[in-house]
């Protein structure tokens, strides 16, 4: 293990607990006023909006980029059919407890989102093109 790869795992489940919070908090909040698929829909965009910066920022510890930003989705695409194909598996092909069945599929995907997740935030950048967030609308802001 390289090292610093211990401390980024411990910081990335940090910011996964983060960001599960976040997207409860506000699925609840929508929840009164919206149909239940558009608030977990919205929550969970936002959420990951947060995710990606926490894992820039807190995780990773590197600058996010429109790249960085456009492609970190898959990491949660990658999740969802890990833990969605591990349901499966342990509920209807190994008879587990569909209670119990979510935690262990997540507990699986929890590595392969890790590696997913440090290649495309770590991957060096072309030079030249890759504008921070933070440089996109401040030379946005200046033009307007």
């Amino acid at each position: 293990m390289k090292p610093g790869t211990a401390a980024q795992i411990v910081r990335f489940a940090l910011v996964g607990v983060v960001n599960t919070g976040t997207y409860y908090g506000l699925y609840l909040l929508f929840l009164p006023w919206v149909p239940y698929v558009v608030a977990h829909i919205t929550a969970f965009l936002l959420a990951m909006v947060g995710s990606f910066f926490l894992t820039s920022y807190f995780t990773y510890r590197t600058r996010p980029t429109w790249r960085k930003f456009l492609l970190f989705p898959l990491t949660n695409a990658a999740n969802f059919v890990i833990t969605t194909t591990g349901m499966y598996v342990l509920v209807d092909l190994l008879g587990l407890s569909s209670t119990w069945a979510p935690l262990i599929a997540a507990a699986t995907a929890i590595p392969v989102t890790f590696v997913l997740s440090r290649t495309i935030m770590l991957r060096p950048e072309t030079p030249g093109t890759a504008e921070s967030l933070g440089e996109s609308v401040a030379r946005a802001t200046e033009t307007a």
